[in-house]
Parts: C-alpha cells; sequence; structure tokens
C-alpha cells in the first residue's frame, strides 16, 4: 500500500471516528428513522389498567411522527384493541405485550384513540 493510500484511509477512518464521537455526546437518541420520516419519532408509553389507557392524555408535536407503545396490563376490560380512526388505525393489544402504533399528526388539533367499542378512550393533542 502506497504511502497516499495509506494517508487517505487512516483520514476516512478518523473522520468517521470523530463523526461517532461527536454523535454520542449528544446524549441517548431514543428517536427511530426510517426512509421519508422526521428524525425524531415521539415515543409515548401507555398502558391499559383498569382505570382505561394511562396516559390518557398527552402533546405531541405536528409534523412529526408519534409512535404509541401500549402494553394492556389487565385481562378483563374492553380495551383488548387499540383505535386511531383519524388515521385508519386498529390494533389488537395483547395481554402484557408491548405493541407500536405509528402515525404522524401533519397539523395541530386533537386526535383521539379508543377501545374498538370506543367505551374506553384517549386523546393526543398535536401542537
Amino acid at each position: 500500500m502506497s504511502m497516499s493510500m495509506f494517508g487517505a484511509l487512516a483520514a476516512a477512518a478518523l473522520a468517521t471516528t470523530t463523526a461517532c464521537a461527536r454523535d454520542s455526546q449528544a446524549g441517548p437518541d431514543h428517536s427511530k428513522q426510517t426512509a421519508g420520516q422526521v428524525r425524531q419519532t415521539q415515543v409515548i408509553e401507555m398502558s391499559v389498567t383498569s382505570e382505561g389507557f394511562v396516559p390518557a392524555e398527552m402533546k405531541v408535536k405536528a409534523g412529526r411522527p408519534v409512535t404509541l407503545a401500549v402494553t394492556r396490563k389487565v385481562e378483563r376490560t374492553c380495551a383488548t384493541d387499540i383505535v386511531v380512526k383519524d388515521f385508519g388505525i386498529s390494533k389488537p393489544l395483547p395481554l402484557n405485550e408491548p405493541v407500536e402504533v405509528t402515525f404522524t399528526p401533519a397539523k395541530p388539533g386533537k386526535i383521539r384513540f379508543a377501545c374498538a367499542m370506543d367505551m374506553i378512550a384517549g386523546e393526543l393533542v398535536a401542537e
């Protein structure tokens, strides 16, 4: 290997190491990224308890993807599914298994989510 090739490889390795170090100094990044999505997904952990969806009201940023990570923790509830009608989402909530629901609120406003029977509900407020 010629000295100039070695120098170029060493410079590339240093640049990569520096970029990785810079990224790791920013702190933990709990966001997810997929093609076409804004980098910072808002992740909200929720439970279904005897009190319903907990928390039942949350604020999110409009224009950024939202992931609801929902775990049903009680067997006796009608909230065995989560439905977000505005986004055409309906997913079963198996007992003690986290389920992720992801969507992007395009504009500010209220987004209602509920059980399949529409009796137990909650709300996101996109700002």
